[in-house]
C-alpha cells in the first residue's frame, strides 16, 4: 500500500522553510567566500609571502580550490545520509561544520609564527568547509521544494540560491568595513580575524532556526513506502538510472560556476594587482552587485515558473556568453561606477542562470536519490568549474597580460552551459511525490497542477 504524501504546506509554513533554509545558506556560503576574499587579499601575504603578489595569491587559490574538492565527497556523503535519514539533520550538522572551520582559521597562527604549519592548518580546515557545503546545497533547496506545490516552485527554491549573494554580500560588507575604517598594518595584524570569529555568533543564530522547521513530507512519505525493502546505497541508483541527469546537472551549473567565481573573486586580483587600484574600489562594486543580485534571484525563479526552467536559464547563459567581453572592457576604465555596472550588470546574467537551477536540477531525480543526485550534479560541477575558475584566470592574466584570454574562458564556460540546456528536458509542473514522474520534453513546459502555496 503506498504511503500518503500530506499536501503542498500551507503559505505561512512554506515561508518559514524558506526563510530558515536562506538564513541558513546565508551563513555557510559566507563562511565560505570569506575564505574567497580574504585568499585575494590577506591569506597571500599572511600564509603565503612570496616576491610576486601574483605568484602569492595564485598559491592561495590553490587552497581555495582544495576546498571545492571535498564538495563531492560532502555530497555524496551528506547525500547517502540525506536520501536514508532526511534532510533536516544533515542541514543541522552541515551548519555546525562550517562553523566550526571557519571561526577556528580566525585563531590560526600566521606563516611568520610558525612556519609552513600555518597554510597546512589552512588547508584542513578550507577542506571541512568543502566537505561541509558539499551536503547544504542539496539539502536546502530539497527541503523548500518538497514542501510546496509545483506552482510557485521556482519562486520558492530560488530564496535558498540567494543565500549565495547574501553570504557574499555579508562577507564582503563585513571586510570591507574593516578595510575602510582601519589601516593596511592593523588589518594585516589583526582585522582579518574579526569576520572569522564572528561566524561563531552566525551559526548560533542558524541553528535556533533550522531546528525549528519540520522533515520534508516528500521524504518522509518515500521512506514510509520503502520500509522493509533492500535496496543499494543511493548513489549507486543514481549512475544506474539517472547519471544524465547528473551531467546535464554539470553542465547547467558550468557557465554559472565559472562566471561567478570569475565576476567576483577573480575581480578583486584583476582589479588590485593588475589595475593597482585599492581593494574598496573591488570589495564595494562587489557589494553593490551582490545586493542586486540577492533581491532579484528569486524574481528570476519566479519568470521560471511562468514560462518554464530552460527558457530563463538561457537567457543567462547566452547573455553571459557576450557579456565576458564587455565586462573587462568596462572594469578597464578604472571607473568605481562603471566597475559598478559591470559587476551587478554580470550578476543580473548569472542570477538568470542561478535563480531556477534549484528547481530545475531538484525536478530531474526520484525522492529516494533526489539529495544524492542533486549534490552529485551540482558539487561535480564545482570541482571542473568553481574550483578552477580563479585559478585558470590568475594564470591566464599572468601569461598574457591581458583580460581577453579571460573573457574567452567565460565566454566558453557560458556556451557550454547553453548547449546542454538547449537539449534538455523541460522540468517545470514536474510532481515531486511520482517516481520516474516524466517532464515535458523539448521545448514545451508541463500542465502546473494546482498547489496550496501562494508566493503572496
Amino acid at each position: 500500500m503506498a504511503a500518503s504524501v500530506p499536501s503542498s504546506a500551507s503559505p505561512r509554513n512554506i515561508k518559514r522553510i524558506v526563510a530558515a533554509s536562506l538564513i541558513g545558506t546565508t551563513i555557510e556560503w559566507y563562511d565560505f567566500f570569506l575564505y574567497g576574499t580574504a585568499a585575494a587579499l590577506v591569506f597571500n601575504k599572511l600564509f603565503f609571502p612570496t616576491s610576486d603578489p601574483l605568484t602569492g595569491t595564485l598559491i592561495a587559490f590553490i587552497t581555495y580550490a582544495i576546498g571545492f574538492l571535498a564538495r563531492p565527497l560532502g555530497g555524496v556523503v551528506f547525500g547517502h545520509f540525506g536520501d536514508k535519514v532526511g534532510r533536516k539533520k544533515l542541514l543541522v550538522l552541515s551548519l555546525l561544520m562550517m562553523g566550526g572551520a571557519t571561526f577556528a582559521m580566525g585563531l590560526l597562527p600566521t606563516y611568520a609564527s610558525i612556519g609552513v604549519g600555518a597554510p597546512v592548518l589552512l588547508t584542513v580546515l578550507r577542506l571541512v568547509q568543502g566537505f561541509a557545503l558539499g551536503g547544504e546545497w542539496g539539502g536546502a533547496v530539497l527541503i523548500v521544494s518538497e514542501h510546496g506545490g509545483a506552482e510557485h516552485r521556482g519562486f520558492w527554491a530560488s530564496w535558498p540560491q540567494s543565500g549565495a549573494p547574501g553570504g557574499n554580500l555579508l562577507a564582503t560588507g563585513v571586510l570591507a568595513l574593516l578595510a575602510g575604517v582601519q589601516s593596511d598594518a592593523a588589518f594585516l595584524a589583526w582585522g582579518w580575524r574579526v569576520p572569522f570569529l564572528l561566524s561563531g555568533v552566525l551559526v548560533i543564530v542558524g541553528l535556533w532556526i533550522r531546528l525549528s522547521v519540520s522533515e520534508s513530507p516528500v521524504f518522509l512519505a518515500a521512506q514510509a513506502a520503502r520500509q522493509g525493502r533492500e535496496e543499494d546505497a543511493p548513489v549507486v541508483q543514481v549512475f544506474r538510472r539517472s547519471w544524465r541527469q547528473v551531467l546535464t546537472a554539470v553542465g547547467t551549473r558550468f557557465g554559472e560556476n565559472i562566471s561567478y567565481y570569475v565576476l567576483t573573486s577573480f575581480l578583486l586580483v584583476y582589479v588590485t594587482v593588475h589595475l593597482g587600484l585599492a581593494k574598496s574600489t573591488a570589495l564595494n562594486a562587489v557589494l553593490i552587485g551582490s545586493a542586486v543580485h540577492f533581491v532579484t534571484i528569486p524574481a528570476w525563479g519566479a519568470l521560471s515558473d511562468r514560462i518554464g526552467r530552460r527558457p530563463v536559464t538561457l537567457i543567462g547563459a547566452a547573455g553571459m556568453a557576450l557579456w565576458a567581453f564587455a565586462f573587462f572592457a568596462l572594469v578597464d576604465s578604472k571607473s568605481f561606477a562603471v566597475i559598478t555596472v559591470a559587476v551587478t550588470a554580470g550578476l543580473l546574467l548569472h542570477g538568470a542562470m542561478y535563480g531556477p537551477q534549484a528547481a530545475f536540477i531538484s525536478e530531474m531525480f526520484d525522492t529516494e536519490v533526489r539529495y544524492s543526485g542533486a549534490s552529485m550534479g551540482s558539487q561535480l560541477a564545482s570541482i571542473v568549474a568553481g574550483a578552477l575558475a580563479p585559478l585558470i584566470a590568475v594564470e591566464l592574466l599572468k601569461d598574457y597580460g591581458s583580460s581577453v584570454p579571460v573573457s574567452l574562458y567565460l565566454c566558453a564556460a557560458a556556451v557550454v552551459t547553453t548547449l546542454t540546456v538547449a537539449f534538455a528536458r523541460e522540468t517545470r509542473g514536474r510532481d515531486l511525490t511520482r517516481a520516474g514522474a516524466e517532464p515535458a520534453s523539448g521545448r514545451r513546459a508541463a500542465p502546473l497542477p494546482a498547489a496550496a502555496d501562494h508566493p503572496a
